[in-house]
């Protein structure tokens, strides 16, 4: 069974940062890409970040490019969202999610995925 759980979510200020991270059990984890997405309240799930299987491509929504970082630990099994500089705009709940295939997907979509965490809430207030 594919398990992904999130943590490092929580309230922060506008300009602070945070870092999400997520911890995936039940595949090979280096043979998989991985992906942010978030979802605010009444709007659709949008792509954040992601990053390729060997860790040497990463893809960043225009929002978020140049403040926020993804990586991957694959002895760990867990992929990292450093998030900088964060905005009010910010506030959503984050996903992580597992290809739905090995090695190379399309990155940006939902239906890229075949698993996602719970989800875990970033707040940034002003």
């Amino acid at each position: 069974q594919v398990q992904l759980v999130e943590s490092g979510g929580g309230l922060v200020q506008v300009g602070g940062s945070l870092r999400l991270s997520c911890t995936t059990s039940g595949r090979t984890f280096s043979n998989y890409a991985m992906g942010w997405f978030r979802q605010a309240p009444g709007a659709e799930r949008e792509f954040v970040a992601a990053i390729s299987w060997s860790g040497g491509s990463t893809y960043y929504a225009d929002s978020v490019k140049g403040r926020f970082t993804i990586s991957r630990d694959n002895a760990k099994n867990t992929v990292y969202l450093q998030m900088n500089s964060l905005k009010p705009e910010d506030t959503a709940v984050y996903y992580c999610a597992i290809g739905r295939r090995m090695y190379r997907i399309s990155y940006y979509s939902t239906e890229d995925y075949g698993y996602w965490g719970q989800g875990t809430q970033v707040t940034v207030s002003s």
